[in-house]
């Protein structure tokens, strides 16, 4: 196989840019052969704006059925994600998974072993673990640079969205369609680089407001407090709500601080380990010396072109992912754990109870709000990467 020919599942914000990435000639070796999407808006624009060459379908599954394809990248509702990776794994596509991987994990497992069974290539669409300072902060945790972590903070509130954001999708905003809120949606991508480069907590107290600052019923603001192994403690704070908005995430660990804010990484580097000072130093309010460095990087950030060019290698080349898609249910564990504490109002335990999550959130998917059914509307993403960040669907 020389040409990995591609079908995307969903051709709303994302299923779009990706389209034209693939077109513009962005990932050698990919080939667009088909599209689907349930949408007649987005079907016609396919129509309009797509070779003819590339093959039009309603469904996802009479795609997967279609056998035109060697791969497919999955964008559509969250629900839906693990259910069309499964019957691809089936048909012996490779797939390539928008996030999140799901809504809930108990979903994603079966998703994982499935993947287990067929010898297909499995990705995440994880496009922040391109990014050039992401990738350092990984680095540097993973070499001992920062020694053992002690604490993490992240404050991503930049992800601010008006009504009519919520208002552009049926789907949108709903615990029968979309499973969440800014946790499920616009976040999925700052939990996965957390524990990526952080590890996963042991414990977890959440404080989600549902429809605070939005006509919506799931969460638009969202507070957790995060317990780690060792005993290094975390802060979690993200929101829809703020403008103009903050992403500043910062760990400390024993010999120094690590700070990412305004697409700069900086090093606040300890001459010494300050378990050492702490116990040596004769001074009771001497604090220990440090060097203030910017940190390098390659400058590379190739984004969703990057993971579309590794998942071609992938499959051709047998090169490494950019995240294998088995890696999706850690951030969503932490998503789950949250919804999941804020909603019992205590603290929960990781792994947390798949089977109390799943019954929690089929309690408000009963309950979910039947909005009229309304015609998808595609926005520019290109405005909506402040701070480096991926787009939802």
């Amino acid at each position: 196989m020389k040409q990995v020919k591609l079908g995307i599942i969903g051709v709303g914000n994302m299923g779009t840019s990706h389209a034209k990435n693939v077109l513009e000639g962005k990932v050698p070796g990919l080939e667009l052969a088909a599209v689907a999407d349930r949408q007649k808006n987005r079907r016609a624009w396919c129509r309009e704006n797509l070779p003819e060459t590339v093959q039009i379908f309603e469904e996802g599954t009479q795609l997967l059925e279609s056998g035109c394809c060697d791969a497919v990248l999955i964008a559509v509702p969250h629900y839906q994600h693990p259910i069309l990776a499964q019957e691809a794994f089936k048909k012996g596509l490779h797939v390539l998974c928008e996030k999140p991987a799901g809504v809930y994990t108990k979903q994603v497992q079966e998703m994982n072993q499935e993947a287990d069974k067929y010898n297909v290539v499995f990705a995440m669409m994880f496009n922040q673990r391109t990014n050039c300072i992401y990738r350092k902060m990984h680095e540097m945790v993973k070499n001992g640079e920062l020694g053992e972590i002690r604490r993490v903070n992240w404050i991503i509130t930049d992800w601010y969205r008006t009504q009519s954001y919520y208002d552009s999708g049926s789907w949108r905003a709903t615990w029968e369609g979309e499973g969440g809120g800014v946790l499920l949606n616009q976040c999925p991508h700052n939990l996965d680089l957390i524990q990526w480069i952080c590890g996963m907590p042991a414990k977890v107290r959440g404080f989600c407001k549902e429809g605070l600052w939005h006509d919506i019923e799931v969460e638009d603001d969202v507070t957790a407090y995060l317990e780690y192994p060792n005993g290094a403690t975390g802060v979690f704070i993200t929101s829809t709500g703020d403008a103009p908005g903050t992403n500043r995430f910062e760990i400390t660990g024993e010999l120094g601080k690590l700070v990412c804010e305004n697409e700069e990484l900086t090093f606040y580097k300890l001459n010494e380990n300050l378990a050492h000072h702490c116990a040596s130093c004769q001074g009771g309010f001497d604090k220990p010396q440090w060097e203030v460095l910017k940190v390098e990087t390659d400058g590379q950030n190739e984004q969703h072109v990057g993971v579309m060019k590794a998942f071609v290698g992938a499959i051709l080349e047998g090169t490494p992912l950019v995240a294998d898609g088995r890696e999706g249910i850690r951030g969503l564990e932490l998503s789950n754990a949250i919804h999941l504490s804020s909603w019992l109002g205590k603290t929960v335990e990781l792994p947390i109870n798949e089977d109390l999550f799943l019954e929690e959130l089929n309690k408000r998917r009963e309950n979910s709000r039947i909005k009229e059914e309304v015609e998808s509307v595609v926005f520019d993403t290109e405005n909506s990467y402040g701070s480096g960040k991926g787009e939802n669907k």
